[in-house]
């Protein structure tokens, strides 16, 4: 039988360690946000804002839309933006991987790049000025609510079924904020005593797709009330994580899951008992022409 592309999106594997977590009673769960056709776990909440703004009247096909990525973003929403006929320009930092910047360019979006020592603060208000300029339109996956809404229809329901009630922690890096905003919010409905663990760098880490943002530019979807514990993960045990995710697990990521990785793998050390799921958020391909995987 035959689907349509945006039904593929959501109800992602979950896998369990075989060798990282080998503690009786302790289980870890990984869940291959990498199984969404647009290779990440951004394609929910892409679809979610996409379709939600189509829903409500406020974006169109004569809407010109641009939005600040640091890449999965992007890639997730260039794909459904041409499934549903919008144009859309997506702006990052020029040190982005060339992966990256190709495959959005392949599902035709505009790419614009921006210096690379501003970071994405710097692409943020480049996409800010735009809007304000006029003529443009601005998703703003950092402060729009149908982001971590996405993860409360999808995500959230997904691991409680997929646990059958019994997941103990969740464990998710912390970017835009919506993945773990969302589905702490529907797990904690379920069973308030589930903790919500975020991932951040440490102060001398740079780990792309997790940030400790400055004050500033904090998403304003993010409620500090809705994560329980905040575990803060080096560049080299992410890196390192990333690896061994690869050659001892099968599972091929990016840093990012490397470091909600390494944080789950820690508070498994901790627990005598438990069930941890650890989202995987992406696919380690679009890594490659980076040094991560260099032996």
């Amino acid at each position: 039988m035959s689907a349509d592309l945006i039904s593929l999106i959501g109800n992602t594997p979950l896998v369990q360690s075989r060798s990282l977590v080998t503690k009786p009673g302790v289980r870890l769960l990984f869940k291959l946000e990498g199984q969404n056709p647009g290779g990440s776990v951004k394609d929910r909440a892409a679809l979610n804002m996409i379709r939600s703004g189509l829903e409500r009247g406020e974006i169109g096909k004569e809407t010109r839309l641009i939005e600040a990525t640091s890449g999965n973003t992007g890639i997730a929403l260039a794909m459904i933006a041409r499934l549903y006929g919008l144009h859309i320009e997506l702006v990052m930092p020029e040190n982005a991987t060339r992966e990256r910047v190709q495959t959005m360019q392949a599902y035709g979006a505009k790419v614009i790049l921006t210096p690379a020592s501003e970071g994405i603060e710097g692409s943020r208000d480049y996409a800010q000025a735009q809007v304000q300029q006029g003529g443009y339109k601005m998703l703003n996956q950092f402060g729009n609510p149908d982001n971590w809404k996405a993860h409360y229809k999808t995500t959230g329901p997904e691991i409680w079924r997929d646990t059958e009630g019994q997941v103990t922690h969740f464990v998710s890096a912390m970017g835009t904020t919506g993945t773990i905003m969302g589905t702490s919010t529907f797990l904690k409905e379920q069973n308030p005593d589930i903790q919500i663990v975020g991932v951040q760098p440490d102060d001398a880490s740079s780990i792309p797709g997790i940030r400790k943002w400055p004050e500033a530019y904090l998403p304003d979807i993010y409620s500090p009330e809705r994560v329980d514990r905040i575990l803060e993960v080096t560049e080299v045990e992410a890196r390192a994580m990333s690896r061994r995710l690869a050659s001892e697990e099968g599972i091929f990521a990016g840093m990012s899951s490397g470091g909600a990785a390494a944080a789950a793998v820690r508070l498994a050390q901790e627990l005598d008992k438990g069930i941890i799921v650890s989202i995987v958020c992406d696919r380690g391909d679009r890594y490659l022409s980076s040094d991560l995987f260099d032996a």
